[in-house]
């Protein structure tokens, strides 16, 4: 799922992206996304968002940043996309979020813009809708 958004590579097993493993397979279908109840929680928010303002801040093209919650179980990863563009006269820029937990693999979509100090601040984070 991961190869054909927004031009990501993946790469092989010590790629920064998180990734269902072998051993989180069953022989059932489910779902890619998870359900309300099993979403992510503040804390993992807290954490992506973190993980975003940090490969904004300091990744440079085609990078990411792995983010993991050891309290919950949850991770994933952060990736740029695109480049910076103009809004509200600051330089912004949006990004896709991965999120692996309890089998399940979702996507969340985001965006920051630079404050006037020069930090990376998140002005969304939703789960990812495809257009």
């Amino acid at each position: 799922m991961g190869v054909g958004l927004g031009g990501c590579s993946v790469g092989g097993k010590d790629a920064a992206f998180a990734q269902m493993d072998a051993s989180e397979f069953t022989g059932s279908i489910r779902a890619l996304t998870p359900s309300a109840e099993s979403g992510p929680s503040e804390a993992d928010l807290a954490l992506a968002r973190i993980a975003a303002s940090d490969v904004l801040t300091k990744g440079g093209k085609d990078s990411s940043q792995p983010w993991e919650n050891p309290t919950t179980g949850a991770r994933g990863s952060v990736t740029p996309l695109a480049a910076a563009y103009t809004a509200d006269g600051r330089s912004c820029r949006d990004f896709l979020a991965s999120y692996v937990k309890d089998g399940a693999e979702s996507w969340m979509q985001g965006a920051a813009c630079r404050s006037a100090q020069g930090h990376w601040e998140i002005r969304s984070l939703k789960p990812w809708r495809r257009t």
